[in-house]
């Protein structure tokens, strides 16, 4: 039976991961931003909902966006990296949705979301971070990946330098 072998270089030790440089600055201002999100609209649902409720839970959804990528992004399989990527789209259109809606009636929100005026509250980084995520996100999958060999890619390989027809098929296959 054959076993894959392992990678070169772990993982975590690649720069490109979102476990060192960059990626980790990334993964911290969302993480900021969940925190901040999420503490901001539970104050405000709790304390004064029916003041301003469009607002409030604009910024519940903006929070709940921000933990899903903080959390997509801190793990950075390939599953997770499709959904930081669905995060961050979702985010940017948020972001864009809502600043627009803020500035065209401001009389849906008497209070500010994190994405009103396009996040000008908050320096428009929730205008500039779904962006930055998202080439991230596309840097990382366009990277090259390390090639992973196993015995049976091996053996295959074996048998194709040994030539077609019966000595080819005699060496890749094996008779109970």
């Amino acid at each position: 039976m054959s076993e894959p072998t392992a990678p070169s270089e772990p993982a975590a030790s690649q720069p490109d991961s979102t476990r060192t440089g960059p990626g980790r600055l990334l993964v911290a201002v969302y993480a900021l931003f969940a925190l901040s999100a999420s503490a901001r609209a539970g104050v405000q649902i709790a304390t004064k909902f029916s003041h301003a409720p469009v607002a409030y839970l604009l910024s519940a959804f903006a929070a709940v966006v921000y933990i899903l990528a903080t959390v997509t992004l801190a793990v950075g399989s390939p599953t997770a990296r499709r959904i930081a990527v669905l995060s961050c789209s979702v985010e940017l259109a948020g972001v864009l949705a809502v600043g627009t809606w803020s500035i065209a009636d401001p009389a849906t929100f008497p209070d500010a979301t994190v994405w009103s005026s396009y996040g000008s509250g908050y320096g428009f980084v929730p205008l500039v971070l779904p962006v930055f995520g998202l080439l991230w996100l596309r840097r990382w999958t366009r990277r090259p990946r390390p090639r992973r060999t196993t015995v049976a890619s091996a053996e295959e390989d074996a048998g194709e330098a040994a030539g077609s027809g019966v000595a080819g098929i005699q060496a890749g296959e094996r008779c109970s």
